[in-house]
């Protein structure tokens, strides 16, 4: 096969894989310029802000390696059409919320769904491309999904100030409409490997990281001293110790933490911590201080970032498809510095913002540094294990960048204070583009091109 042209069938899996995923990336990014209409709408500040926010990523972000698991056991395609499915009920769950506490739940409940998706799409991929062509696969997939992270914003404006923060979430079941369609025309087999689910990982996971992130953001309004805060902190960081421990003894972990032998895909993870920390904190921070203190309508701030999107669209296809050829570790290390820098730029910005001068020049500088990172980065992590185990592999992946952008929101009231004010987003800018410095100097220092796919046997026992 030839990196230039692909089967019907390839194209229609690429297709399902971006959609499939991309409503759970559009989901999360969505959100962000909605925040202020909803704490208008429903009350609680920024605290339900950050839940609102947190709630979607604890469940998608603790779930999202058993799904991988699932996905493996069960067949890509059968763990697509529950998530699929579940994510639209979900959707409009949240979309008919009648309090804070309702939409909260509601969102907790569409990362269960959205967590089903991401390995899944992506494992589809792997076993279908192989190669130079898997890498522009990739890239395609990238580019598209990484697009609803940064376009988001945008479609939410939209929404906001014509019609209502409620359409943000009914707006996914189109998309989700439409990959159900073209997944009753693919015909391909799928009926999984077959093993047992690790329940007890699971459970311990994801009490761990609820527990953890809930005492991160409520220790705002409480403190470090409060039975509220202090309690569920000890708990979950006692469910973490126990499932780290649980994952050496089980027979088929969640986690196999035999992968991180692997030395692309263990440094990979820690370069998509740092990275994609980065990239759920800074464009959330922006878009607030946009609204709430620059006075940009939720369309104009969703707006900002449609450079970004153009760049994604355009070049992470062709940064993949180099990747492929070159390897991945110049793209790695030189993408997240140039990707910091456009949050450096934004240092320079007051409350009285000039789009040209202070926002189109980050903006674009974030896209670029994006669309040289992201293809790449997936490339060099998952083309580093097996194909067979490409949906644990790809669940591994998405459940770190997922849990790294959880922790660095929940965060969000220690780095920012109880205000978003000038010295707050200068501190967020500064944090932001320090993750991302240093996911590419992580990338330059220990990425290895062209490393050979590792041995399945090897990676699935610790």
């Amino acid at each position: 096969m030839t990196t230039l042209s692909m089967t019907s069938v390839q194209r229609r899996v690429l297709i399902i894989a971006i959609l499939a995923s991309f409503v759970a990336f559009l989901d999360g990014a969505v959100i962000n310029v909605a925040l202020p209409a909803i704490s208008k709408d429903l009350g609680g500040g920024l605290p339900l802000q950050q839940w609102v926010v947190d709630a979607y990523l604890v469940t998608l972000g603790s779930l999202i390696l058993i799904a991988g698991s699932l996905s493996d056991v069960f067949g890509r395609k059968r763990i697509l059409y529950v998530g699929l499915i579940g994510f639209g009920i979900t959707s409009l769950l949240c979309a008919f919320a009648p309090t804070g506490v309702f939409l909260v739940v509601a969102r907790a409940l569409q990362g269960v769904a959205g967590a089903l998706l991401v390995p899944s799409s992506l494992a589809i991929i792997i076993s279908t491309f192989e190669g130079a062509a898997q890498a522009k696969a990739i890239g395609r997939w990238t580019a598209w999904t990484g697009v609803a992270m940064i376009a988001g914003p945008v479609i939410g404006g939209i929404f906001v100030d014509t019609l209502s923060w409620r359409w943000v979430f009914v707006i996914n079941v189109i998309p989700i409409a439409i990959t159900l369609v073209l997944m009753f025309t693919l015909k391909q087999d799928d009926h999984g490997m077959g093993g047992r689910i690790d329940v007890l990982g699971a459970v311990l996971g994801s009490v761990g990281l609820a527990g953890t992130v809930y005492a991160l953001i409520e220790q705002g309004p409480y403190g470090w001293s409060s039975p509220r805060v202090f309690i569920p902190l000890i708990i979950g960081l006692l469910m973490l110790a126990g499932f780290f421990f649980w994952e050496t003894r089980a027979k088929q972990p969640m986690l196999p933490l035999g992968l991180f032998r692997v030395h692309n895909f263990w440094v990979g993870n820690i370069s998509t911590a740092l990275v994609y920390g980065a990239l759920a904190f800074g464009p959330l921070v922006v878009t607030l201080f946009l609204q709430q203190v620059a006075g940009f309508s939720a369309t104009a701030a969703g707006f900002v970032f449609i450079p970004s999107t153009l760049c994604m669209l355009l070049l992470s296809g062709f940064f993949g498809g180099l990747a492929g050829k070159y390897g991945p570790r110049l793209f790695m290390a030189v993408g997240p510095i140039i990707a910091s820098s456009g949050f450096l730029w934004l240092l320079m910005m007051d409350s009285h913002v000039n789009y040209w001068t202070n926002l189109l020049p980050a903006v674009l500088l974030f896209g670029v540094g994006l669309s040289m990172t992201v293809a790449p980065l997936t490339s060099a992590i998952l083309g580093s294990i097996h194909p067979q185990q490409a949906g644990i592999g790809s669940a591994v992946n998405n459940a770190i960048s997922r849990i790294a952008g959880l922790i660095v929101v929940a965060m969000a009231g220690l780095i920012v204070g109880e205000q978003l004010d000038r010295a707050g987003f200068d501190r967020a800018l500064l944090c932001t583009a320090f993750l991302m410095l240093l996911g590419g100097i992580v990338s330059a220092i220990g990425i290895r091109n062209h490393e050979p796919a590792a041995d399945p046997i090897q990676t699935a026992t610790d």
